[in-house]
């Protein structure tokens, strides 16, 4: 296949007219938002009052038919209602305006033919402009004419106005663009809307022993073993040692619980009686809103639990016998110290632990105007021709927000502006581009899936604070054929910094809140609670109005990501390569000095040794002065423009077809024979694990030399400005002072030795790497 140039995949920086004037350099030129106006005729149907039977019962199925030129819109109509209350909003696009008059007719719902009540005509060279938008606009009553314009009985009250999607009738407005559009579902997919992700809680289950277990085969040791369950969630201990009825475990499981609280913690104690059989000894269920919340390590109080016995009866009939002298000790917990997590933890957009009361106050503002796309690919048929109904989906801590859907159109105009909060510049947004395929809604969209377009992802920390960034991003989507470009999404970004000095401290704080550290948990248990959590977010957020579907979270949180690569190994063998070029490439200069390749310069080295040998003081100085020269030199050709996925780095642009193939193979293998698909399989899990190791190894290679790129600008600055201070100090200091104080802080005892991260650990994990760019 014929691959597009490596320019086609690049970042492109634009020059919109934000907010109605030209963007000029870093500045806006005016303090209007980061989108382009966009101009709307709104008409607002308030009521209508002493409207005229039309029926034979002496009444009217009122409703009003809003037109303006081929574009019709219609209000729900009320059964045998004469003074009728819609309250509902039209928009029409100004750019696609084919009649310079409205009709906005009241009609009466018929089987046949709905009758004709009456209509207000508009000019709408004499419609008046909202100014300011979000000024109110009183409706006013008109009466009705007919259609020789003569007056009849009677009125509608109506407001009409020109005004800008910053109106605050924009959102909830039936829009033009939505006349194809059947159904109030299918209107509701279309609408813009605003989501908020389900707080997310660990439970922490520490089952500690039962008591006065009766097995139903008393001439046995039991086998005992605690199952508990969370809604889909099953966890099990392992068979208790002390087989007699009092069992022992002291065992803890984790599951991840979302508010509000639905389904009830159920412990069950069983009997492993035979190979997969197993007997309900006692259970019992526990409402989660009555658990203690721990902010912190210290440990909370232990409780018994009554057990309840279900037996069976002769008859088969079940009944229920409470039993309480079975009962099990257990210390169950809601985790508020831990931040749950549920993407990625390349991209994570949040890092606050669930407590609110432990969350830090805010750094700053991020601001984002979704403005248009171009060339947007056909994603289906509809009617013999092939279309695209795009809309865009931006994740950033808890909000969720998407546009509203564009009809018909591969050079969409969303022009929306959404705001969040900041309380950590080392976090990702994601804004996702689909195709909407429920426009129909319900049951006639026939179970079809949202297709994705492609998606976008911008590190907070690589942008300077208070610019403006507008750049064109391509949408790249890789599938069995290889990588291909869907369009290009036009975004404007501006990060507001509140308080500078908070945000270059937060450089010295943990990444993650300290329950993290303290008491950290296993890597499979953080994978097991991740996937846990994608599918009760997804859950969750599919249930809202209008639905944010799995397809969509799952795309945007970066599930199946950990699934094996053939080309995401490679692309992280060969980001470890080149952050090992650099070594090299030293070990080369290095040896050429050794062989007198250039006298000059081998000369230089010598008395540069000399000096550093006969003075040693001078080593570390000169060593962190040089780091900050070289910090400051390449300050001139620090990056201008975020970070963006790189289809090289990546290993996409010249993958192998059966790579490909392999990549997007199902799991397990879809390979007909069994002993293929074991072996398979097997390596593919083992590969995943050594893929992430080489990734996580990469990271660290590139935080290294992101000290001095300026990737981070602030990162940048504050270990330039350490290097100074360090040079200068070291200066002064003699070096044995140095060299001793060293030893004794790195020898130190245990009892000095504190659980967190050190500043400069810290300092280092909030370096952004190239993991930002990869596909």
């Amino acid at each position: 296949m014929q691959r597009p140039p490596q320019e086609d995949f690049q970042l492109k920086e634009t020059k919109p007219h934000l907010g109605g004037v030209k963007i000029t350099g870093d500045k806006l030129t005016s303090t209007h938002d980061l989108v382009e106006q966009m101009q709307y005729l709104y008409v607002r149907v308030v009521k209508a009052k002493d409207l005229p039977a039309k029926d034979v019962t002496g009444s009217c199925d009122p409703y009003v038919e809003v037109k303006l030129g081929n574009y019709r819109g219609m209000t729900r109509h009320f059964e045998k209602k004469t003074n009728p209350e819609w309250n509902q909003v039209f928009a029409f696009s100004k750019d696609r305006l084919q009649s310079s008059n409205l009709e906005v007719t009241v009609k009466d719902k018929d089987f046949v033919k709905d009758d004709f009540i009456g209509r207000v005509m508009f000019d709408l060279n004499e419609v008046p402009k909202r100014v300011p938008p979000d000024s109110p606009l009183a409706p006013q009553w008109y009466r009705l004419e007919d259609r020789q314009g003569n007056k009849v009985r009677g009125e509608l009250m109506l407001a009409v106005w020109m005004g800008t999607q910053a109106d605050e009738a924009f959102p909830e407005a039936w829009h033009s663009d939505a006349a194809a559009v059947s159904g109030a579902e299918g209107l509701a997919n279309i609408r813009s809307k605003v989501y908020l992700s389900p707080k997310l809680w660990y439970l922490r289950v520490n089952v500690i022993e039962a008591q006065d277990l009766i097995p139903s085969d008393k001439s046995r040791f039991p086998e005992v073993f605690v199952k508990v369950i969370l809604g889909h969630q099953v966890l099990k201990t392992r068979v208790s040692m002390s087989k007699t009825i009092n069992p022992m475990w002291n065992e803890d499981l984790i599951f991840v619980a979302a508010e509000p609280f639905e389904e009830p913690l159920i412990l069950s104690v069983e009997d492993r009686v035979a190979p997969n059989k197993d007997e309900v000894l006692g259970r019992c269920a526990i409402p989660l809103h009555q658990l203690e919340r721990r902010l912190d390590h210290k440990p909370i109080n232990s409780r018994w639990y009554n057990l309840e016995k279900y037996v069976t009866v002769v008859e088969g009939e079940k009944k229920r016998e409470i039993k309480f002298a079975s009962r099990i000790h257990t210390r169950i917990c809601l985790e508020g110290g831990y931040h749950v997590l549920d993407e990625s933890t390349h991209y994570s957009s949040d890092l606050r632990p669930t407590a609110k009361q432990l969350w830090k106050s805010t750094i700053g503002v991020l601001e984002l105007g979704i403005l248009n796309a171009e060339g947007l690919s056909p994603m289906k048929t509809r009617d013999g021709r092939a279309t695209t109904d795009a809309y865009c989906v931006a994740k950033y801590g808890q909000k969720w927000v998407r546009t509203r859907t564009i009809i018909d159109n591969f050079t969409p105009k969303w022009n929306e502006q959404y705001t969040w909060e900041v309380y950590d510049p080392c976090t990702v947004i994601t804004i996702g581009v689909f195709d909407n395929c429920h426009l129909q809604g319900g049951d006639k969209s026939g179970g079809a899936r949202d297709l994705r377009i492609g998606k976008v992802r911008i590190r907070l920390s690589t942008l300077e604070t208070d610019r403006v960034y507008t750049h064109a991003y391509p949408l790249l989507v890789l599938n069995p054929s290889g990588v291909k470009k869907m369009g290009e999404i036009h975004l404007a970004v501006r990060f507001n910094c509140s308080s500078l000095l908070n945000m270059m401290h937060l450089y010295s704080q943990p990444l993650l809140p300290k329950m993290h550290y303290i008491y950290p948990l296993t890597v499979s248990q953080l994978d097991i609670l991740r996937h846990q959590a994608t599918q009760i977010v997804s859950m969750r957020l599919s249930r809202a109005e209008p639905p944010l579907r799995k397809e969509i979270v799952e795309y945007m949180l970066d599930v199946g990501s950990h699934m094996w690569s053939m080309r995401r190994s490679k692309a992280n063998f060969f980001r470890i390569m080149g952050v090992l070029g650099g070594l090299i490439a030293v070990g080369k200069w290095f040896d050429q000095i050794c062989n007198w390749k250039n006298p000059i310069t081998t000369v230089l080295i010598h008395i540069l040794f000399l000096i550093l040998v006969l003075y040693p003081e001078l080593i570390l100085p000169t060593i962190f002065l040089y780091l900050f020269l070289i910090g400051v030199w390449y300050y001139r050709w620090r990056p201008r423009n975020p970070p963006h996925m790189d289809t090289r780095l990546s290993c996409a642009d010249n993958a192998h077809p059966d790579e490909l193939d392999e990549e997007f193979d199902s799991f397990p293998t879809s390979r007909p024979a069994d002993i293929v698909r074991m072996r398979y399989d097997r390596l593919r899990s083992i590969a995943g694990r050594i893929q992430t190791v080489v990734g996580d190894l990469a990271t660290q290679g590139e935080r290294l030399q992101s000290l001095l790129s300026w990737r981070d600008p602030r990162a940048t600055a504050l270990f330039v400005i350490f290097c100074l201070v360090a040079a200068i100090v070291l200066y002064v200091t003699p070096f044995q002072v140095v060299a001793l104080l060293t030893g004794f802080y790195v020898l130190r005892h245990p009892r000095f030795r504190y659980k967190l991260p050190s500043v400069p650990l810290n300092f280092f994990r909030r370096l952004p790497a190239r993991t930002d760019c990869m596909l």
